[in-house]
């Protein structure tokens, strides 16, 4: 009996081994989300660490806001890979999960957890 592996995962079916091909493929896409999730992740850190000295101090809280936005940017620009790298069958679909998370997470710091004066 033969087994069905749905074409939107990577998986190959039952007998058959991926090829070198897809496994290099895999990898190389996987390493690409992995730069971007993590300059995202550096930049929501930024923007969750960025304290006013005072009342006075409205540049940070804009630099906190713009470092917010730039991670909200590059979450979407991942989120836009993983579904490339989905569609391909190169990635499985929890990779999306990531940057939903990190999106999620600088949406709240720009509305939510925004520093106050």
């Amino acid at each position: 009996m033969s087994r069905y592996a749905h074409p939107s995962t990577s998986q190959a079916p039952a007998g058959k081994e991926p090829s070198a091909l897809a496994r290099i493929g895999s990898a190389a896409c996987g390493l690409v989300l992995t730069l971007g999730h993590l300059l995202a992740l550096y930049v929501t850190f930024i923007a969750y660490m960025a304290r006013p000295a005072g009342p006075w101090d409205s540049e940070t809280v804009a630099h906190s806001n713009f470092a917010s936005g730039l991670a909200l940017v590059l979450s979407v620009i991942t989120a836009l890979l993983t579904w490339v790298f989905v569609k391909a069958a190169w990635l499985r679909k929890w990779w999306y999960a990531i940057p939903t998370v990190l999106a999620v997470a600088a949406l709240l710091r720009l509305t939510l957890f925004v520093p106050e004066l």
